[in-house]
């Protein structure tokens, strides 16, 4: 049974990419459509839940690291999923409470849920738009109160690139953003990726007709290279996310390759 009812105008009869995300980090903002999806998933690929956690932490990691030794005090967050545990605004801020984070998601419950958590957060905000939009994003209003583009800004495409379809052109989208932003930002990237073809398939397929055709495609590592054509990665390259400069020796690794968490960061020349 359902903790609540959902927001007006969320869509409760279709998985949400979001909702099945916020399941696995065991959040409490999905509903049934998305645990049956996501345990549905587990059957085929049972790394799913590790790699999930995995990923939030390499996020976390990210941000820290980003605000630290780069001195990034932006951050744009594109498909940012519904608020968990450490949010990018929270990691940042704790590094320089003035940092500013814009979240965007094309779901409705991450702008419900999103505003309630931040409506006392000044440097903070919520829009619900789609990432593939970069110029509605970043000439938002919310995005011209926040982000000075004329600074530089960690983009933020956290495992949500695999929800972009081929004809989108997902490398056109890095390459646009890449392109508004000032020299010396940061672009973050990384998605699903697997080398054995019928993981590839099934997950694809599963998903785009779980969510309705919200869902791009399970992609191998060196297609995921070509998103950063033009960029300097940093060390240690592309990688599986739970391997990037981990904090120590015992975190913990994604130990079973059906399909990874592969990306990593990359600088504006």
């Amino acid at each position: 049974m359902d903790r609540e009812a959902p927001p007006v105008g969320v869509d409760v009869s279709v998985p949400s990419v979001a909702r099945m995300y916020d399941y696995y980090l065991g959040g409490k903002d999905n509903y049934a459509v998305d645990r049956e999806a996501s345990e549905e998933l587990l059957k085929v690929v049972p790394s799913t839940k590790v790699l999930a956690v995995n990923n939030r932490r390499f996020l976390q990691r990210v941000v820290r690291r980003l605000a630290e030794e780069y001195g990034i005090r932006q951050f744009v967050d594109h498909g940012s999923g519904l608020p968990t545990q450490d949010n990018v605004h929270q990691v940042a801020q704790r590094v320089d409470p003035s940092s500013r984070v814009l979240y965007v998601d094309n779901d409705p419950i991450v702008l419900a849920h999103g505003r309630a958590l931040l409506e006392e957060n000044e440097n903070t905000a919520v829009i619900q738009a789609d990432m593939r939009d970069t110029d509605g994003i970043l000439g938002h209003p919310e995005a011209r109160r926040l982000i000075d583009l004329s600074q530089p800004v960690a983009a933020l495409f956290v495992s949500v690139m695999h929800c972009i379809p081929d004809e989108s052109d997902p490398a056109g989208l890095v390459r646009r953003v890449a392109e508004r932003l000032a020299p010396g930002s940061f672009l973050v990237v990384c998605q699903l990726v697997s080398e054995d073809r019928a993981t590839r398939d099934f997950v694809t397929d599963f998903m785009d007709r779980s969510t309705g055709g919200r869902w791009g495609r399970v992609r191998q590592a060196h297609e995921v290279e070509r998103f950063f054509d033009g960029l300097e990665i940093l060390k240690p390259g592309l990688v599986e996310v739970s391997t990037w400069r981990p904090d120590s020796d015992l975190g913990p690794k994604q130990l079973t390759r059906e399909w990874i968490e592969f990306g990593g960061v990359a600088r504006r020349p």
